[in-house]
């Protein structure tokens, strides 16, 4: 099981977890680090937009003599801001390990207009987290479902309903970049 300690202020999978999994409303998290923040808070989400982890990977690509072409990613979203935490935790980590920083973690609330909530689709790439077999996030989101007395079911990658990867995974993503004006960086 992840060890993650999310703040009393985030957690939230008591109220949105039932039977058939995460609740969803208008509201959507984004969890990253806060070497992003200002960035964040200025330009608003974007795909990929880790320009200093690119830029390292490429650097680090080009160093052994192979190529290096940035892909362009979705804004990765969850209905829950604790699910929003755990990314953020992993963003961090990579972040430290990576550039030698010493961030911390953080959750965006986006309040999206309906232009934009209906871009929002289920995140069937993580079919690759159940594939995997004993997945980190998995592992967490189970253990969410069991500290609230809930059956989290069988989840077999074959056979899956897709919408299932958003209702009981928490996993979703929009394709286009969201603007600052629909962002708040939550606080404890």
């Amino acid at each position: 099981m992840t060890n993650i300690a999310t703040p009393t202020y985030l957690q939230d999978a008591t109220q949105l977890l039932s039977t058939e999994g995460f609740k969803t409303s208008s509201q959507w998290y984004h969890g990253t680090a806060s070497g992003l923040t200002d960035a964040i808070l200025k330009n608003g989400l974007i795909g990929s937009g880790d320009a200093e982890i690119n830029k390292k990977t490429k650097n680090a690509m080009a160093a052994i003599g192979n190529s290096y072409t940035e892909r362009k990613d979705p804004v990765f979203l969850t209905q829950s801001k604790q699910l929003a935490y755990y990314w953020a935790e992993k963003k961090t980590e990579l972040r430290n390990s990576r550039l030698g920083a010493d961030e911390t973690p953080v959750v965006f609330e986006l309040t999206l207009p309906e232009a934009l909530t209906s871009q929002v689709k289920t995140d069937v790439g993580a079919a690759t987290l159940l594939l995997a077999g004993n997945d980190p996030y998995i592992e967490y989101v189970e253990a969410l479902y069991t500290q609230n007395k809930i059956l989290l079911p069988e989840l077999n990658p074959a056979s899956i309903d897709r919408m299932a990867y958003l209702n009981l995974l928490g996993m979703a993503y929009i394709g286009v970049s969201i603007q600052a004006e629909h962002l708040t960086r939550l606080a404890g």
